[in-house]
């Protein structure tokens, strides 16, 4: 009697298992393209910041290059994606993914709009573990520092003005915290040099569409 007791509670714990497994599952599959479509508006929402809709009629999700840790400059860890602007079908700027990764408690995740003319469109923290009230002034939610980037460009300033005022250049630290913006400001120039020396590969013209027919 005992033996067959336990087998059938063996037998019920594993059928339990079995249909919450397949209740996961199947709420996994239901709402999957919910979760990718959240992910890709708000993607989008970050994008848009940079480069609004009244420069760029085309999708800046649907036109990117693949950049990652082999990409020199950008310090990235893993796979991240580039995004194209085009207004009737020029391009108009590049959204560029870059690492600090000294920021003052770990890496700073940004993205840098390049203007084709070499200026900034826009910079923005996408993740930090900076400290509250101090570091986390890169959050442009907290503070609009990063806004000051906008219309920089390699020439202005000069390469010896890209540090913070404490180290003689021309940006802005925070106050009790130099290292955080110290950290950005790096990271904002290695992506325009990135944009500087990747012209061709960034703003170049899209192909011309077939015109059909056999020559």
């Amino acid at each position: 009697m005992l033996g067959q007791s336990i087998t059938r509670n063996s037998l019920l714990l594993a059928l339990f298992a079995v249909c919450t497994t397949a209740l996961i599952a199947g709420t996994y599959l239901l709402t999957k393209s919910d979760i990718a479509q959240q992910k890709r508006l708000a993607e989008e929402k970050a994008l848009l910041e940079i480069i609004p809709r009244s420069r760029h009629d085309n999708s800046m999700l649907d036109e990117t290059i693949v950049v990652g840790p082999d990409t020199p400059g950008l310090g990235l860890n893993e796979e991240k994606h580039i995004y194209i602007a085009r207004q009737h079908g020029e391009v108009v700027a590049a959204i560029i993914p870059v690492v600090a990764p000294d920021g003052y408690t770990g890496e700073i995740e940004l993205i840098v709009g390049v203007n084709t003319d070499g200026s900034i469109a826009g910079v923005r923290a996408l993740t930090h573990r900076e400290t509250p009230g101090l570091g986390d002034k890169v959050d442009v939610k907290k503070s609009d520092w990063i806004l000051g980037f906008a219309g920089r460009s390699l020439d202005n300033p000069t390469l010896d003005g890209w540090a913070v005022k404490k180290d003689k250049g021309v940006f802005d630290q925070f106050t009790g915290a130099t290292i955080t913006p110290r950290a950005v400001v790096a990271a904002t120039l290695r992506a325009l040099q990135f944009a500087e020396s990747n012209r061709k590969l960034l703003f170049k013209r899209p192909d011309p569409a077939p015109t059909g027919g056999d020559s």
